[in-house]
């Protein structure tokens, strides 16, 4: 109940009090469960993303060759980010926490696996590019049309078949596909 709030008013416009009405809990019975709203954002957004993050990573170790399991992936976190908007609300306002502290122990504790999967993937794609920005890049691939859905309907080339998910991670797939085959010279 406290991931859709944070989910609308990030970090700093929920308070524990905020969070306490909508659980139907007493402050004080919060505090007896959290230290404090950064252990209870902490653990709202581990929630939120520990299932999602899980059937993401199985599909990263999937037995398949390793274009297949990021055209998967690729397509697995497109539908994920175009169907759970407190998902993707959340993601936005984790990129934009302004502390530090807290902003590393949710890397730590929310993402850095998911990253280290994507980037072990595609550094078994051998295209010469660093792993790090590869796996980087897909990810703002990915997500930024999400980012840009109010908006980017304004801009000039707009279609609305842009807004469907397996237009969007096809888009991705094929750029990919593209980029890596000229880097590396290879067809497939």
């Amino acid at each position: 109940m406290s991931a859709p709030l944070f989910a609308k008013e990030g970090y700093d416009g929920v308070s524990i009090r905020d969070v306490a009405a909508a659980t139907r809990l007493t402050p004080a019975a919060l505090y007896y469960h959290f230290s404090d709203k950064d252990d209870l954002y902490l653990s709202v957004v581990i929630h939120e993303f520990r299932g999602k993050s899980t059937v993401l990573s199985n599909i990263i170790k999937g037995p398949e060759p390793p274009w297949e399991r990021l055209e998967k992936f690729i397509e697995g976190l497109v539908n994920l980010t175009a169907s759970d908007q407190n998902f993707t609300r959340l993601m936005q306002w984790v990129k934009l926490d302004s502390d530090e502290v807290r902003r590393h122990k949710l890397t730590e504790h929310v993402f850095s696996d998911l990253f280290v999967s994507v980037h072990d993937l595609v550094a078994e794609l051998n295209s010469g590019h660093d792993a790090y920005m590869l796996a980087i890049s897909i990810f703002g691939l990915i997500t930024f049309p999400f980012e840009l859905m109010t908006t980017r309907k304004f801009m000039p080339g707009y279609r609305p078949e842009h807004d469907k998910p397996a237009v969007i991670a096809k888009h991705v797939i094929d750029l990919l596909r593209s980029s890596l085959k000229k880097a590396d010279g290879k067809t497939g």
